[in-house]
């Protein structure tokens, strides 16, 4: 094959390129994004509109039925449902796998301002479902000497703004403790005595509570814009409100109300260890990496310790859950379960071949395509999750195989008295095509997952550029690293003339046939130049080979350390080897003098497999 004789010849260029897969893939390691499941985004969208004080009835006609027939019209629409409660519509509307949900929201909102519906009905809202919206970070605000008011209030002005600040997160959703509500309580018997109605008093509390523009006023070349700010500042403001002037008397509204401070009715009670507390829930923008976000919040929570620590007694603002712990610890231990993996395949390799040579060559595949493959994963978007390092975990025991077989090939042309180099060019090219429709079958099966629909497309998508490209990192390494390896660096010297004549040459030595050097220009300005450029040089000719030689032998040296520990192991091992191989031979001699007995077992173990499967569960 050509792409063996050229890395044959071009084993710097090999070096370099192996470098530079490795490089580029510990960069992307570094930025890959860290999640518990690839994202999954269900293509639904609910519409829910508030409808007080309506029967179901009357929800069904004015409102469910309206809103269904104006998203019935919108693209990629497979099916829809409804539900009609006292006071409540909600319309569920479900869309083909891959729709832009984002476009679709769009949509569906310009079809749901066409419809008119009663003007006592509130505004339908669009909600859309997505398991990644949970928050990432549940905090826990309490405190001894502070009342829930005072602690509602500290973590929506104060808390909430300092972490939204915080790179990464989107939102900061605050639950729990009493929020604080202005209470005007009126008095029925005054009201009575003074001839009022409440809908007078509420609405001229309603009226003095403005803050609107009110336009401009030109002053030569400036305008000027004119506000009307009377909001409401204090419970005594309020109280003076003028209702009504009658005569030479003012009836203000603490004369037939009581003005007090107290909190909205509660729906939702948080408490830890037996305590209420205010909850403050964090959220993580859809692109954001859930473990740098927390590690980020957790360090605005040391700044804001520190900060209220001082002024506030009794202040404490804790972690209750932290979904980047478990994403953690999942990655950790399926990255470690990957690296054990592959020092068990390196191990069970060297059990098998016994030779040090061809388990270190064979070893440092493992590694390199590895690190390749976070390289590509970071270029299509795959971020590290459960399935893509499950799929890489998967892929490590298949990445020593096509290396296997090209080193066997190589080996077998060295037994035959060929020199390295021949052996190499040889011994690869002889299983190239074989090695690589091998892995393209493979590929074949796993890369079609990603044109799956669905839910189940979209978490084992990853899983399967995982294994893809960790299989053609292992088939380029074959083709190329190993060969250049087993020919033991010599930069293809033994080919014959026409390889080495288009090999590299040193500039230097060429001279024309009057033994002059070809180059125009002064002579002591090159010699100038060669003598400043030459430790470059020499370190873009002999760096690759001393980084490739130094790896070698500390690879040779870890092995034979190895050797000395699983000697006891080797031996048992070949013990074992050598009474199965007794075994499977007569068991051979058996199968093919009983053919047909063969055939037949083989057939009936096959009908049982097909009428044990409808006995398999499925979930």
């Amino acid at each position: 094959m050509k792409i063996v004789e050229a890395s044959i010849r071009r084993p710097v260029t090999v070096t370099m390129l192996m470098v530079t897969l490795v490089l580029f893939g510990a960069v992307a390691y570094q930025r890959l994004p860290i999640n518990l499941l690839p994202d999954i985004s269900y293509p639904t969208l609910s519409v829910r509109t508030d409808f007080p004080g309506a029967a179901p009835e009357e929800v069904e006609n004015l409102v469910t039925r309206p809103v269904e027939e104006a998203v019935s019209v919108v693209n990629n629409v497979i099916r829809g449902s409804s539900r009609s409660r006292a006071g409540l519509s909600d319309v569920t509307v479900e869309f083909e796998w891959g729709t832009q949900m984002d476009f679709a929201s769009l949509d569906l909102r310009e079809k749901l301002d066409r419809i008119r519906l009663p003007q006592e009905i509130q505004k339908p809202i669009i909600l859309r479902y997505d398991p990644s919206l949970e928050p990432i970070m549940r905090l826990a605000l309490t405190s001894s000497e502070i009342d829930l008011i005072a602690l509602r209030t500290m973590a929506e002005e104060r808390l909430k703004n300092k972490l939204e600040t915080v790179d990464g997160v989107a939102a900061i959703e605050v639950s729990g403790g009493l929020e604080e509500e202005i209470h005007v309580a009126l008095s029925e018997r005054k009201l009575a005595s003074l001839g009022m109605s409440v809908e007078t008093v509420a609405g001229r509390v309603g009226a003095e509570n403005i803050n609107l523009t009110g336009g401009t006023l030109s002053n030569g070349e400036m305008d000027y814009l004119v506000r009307t700010l009377n909001q409401y500042k204090s419970p005594e403001e309020i109280s003076d409100i003028i209702i009504e002037r009658r005569q030479n008397a003012l009836i203000r509204l603490s004369d037939v109300a009581e003005v007090k401070r107290g909190y909205k009715d509660r729906t939702m009670v948080t408490e830890v260890n037996g305590r209420e507390n205010v909850e403050l829930a964090v959220y993580k923008e859809a692109d954001a990496n859930t473990i740098l976000v927390a590690r980020r919040v957790q360090e605005r929570l040391s700044e804001i310790r520190k900060e209220f620590g001082e002024n506030d007694a009794g202040f404490r603002l804790a972690v209750i859950t932290d979904q980047s712990h478990f994403i953690d610890q999942s990655i950790k231990e399926v990255l470690k379960t990957a690296v054990i993996g592959g020092l068990l395949a390196v191990i069970v390799l060297y059990i098998f071949l016994q030779r040090v040579g061809a388990t270190v060559i064979i070893s440092l595949a493992i590694p390199i395509c590895v690190v390749a493959t976070f390289f590509f994963m970071f270029v299509s978007g795959v971020s590290l999750n459960i399935m893509s390092l499950g799929g890489l975990a998967l892929g490590v025991g298949m990445l020593v195989d096509n290396s296997i077989v090209v080193l066997e090939s190589i080996d077998r042309y060295l037994k035959e008295g060929k020199n390295p180099i021949e052996a190499s060019n040889l011994g690869a090219t002889l299983v190239g095509k074989a090695v690589t429709a091998s892995t393209l079958t493979t590929v074949c099966v796993f890369l079609p997952i990603i044109f799956v629909t669905g839910v189940a497309g979209q978490l084992f998508t990853d899983q399967s550029l995982t294994v893809t490209y960790s299989l053609m990192a292992s088939l380029l390494v074959a083709l190329t690293l190993i060969p250049v390896m087993s020919s033991g660096f010599s930069g293809g010297k033994t080919f014959g003339a026409a390889q080495a004549s288009g090999g590299d040459s040193n500039p230097r030595q060429e001279q024309n046939s009057a033994g002059q050097s070809p180059r125009k220009g002064p002579a002591w300005l090159y010699r100038i130049l060669d003598t400043a450029t030459w430790p470059f040089r020499w370190l873009f000719y002999h760096l690759p080979f001393a980084l490739l030689t130094l790896v070698k032998y500390l690879a040779y040296g870890l092995a034979y350390f190895l050797k000395l520990l699983i000697y006891p192991f080797l031996l048992l091992y070949d013990s074992f080897y050598f009474r199965f191989e007794a075994a499977y031979r007569r068991m051979l001699v058996w199968v093919l003098r009983h053919r047909l007995k063969t055939l037949l077992l083989a057939v009936l173990v096959f009908i049982s497999s097909i009428l044990l499967y409808p006995r398999l569960g499925h979930e």
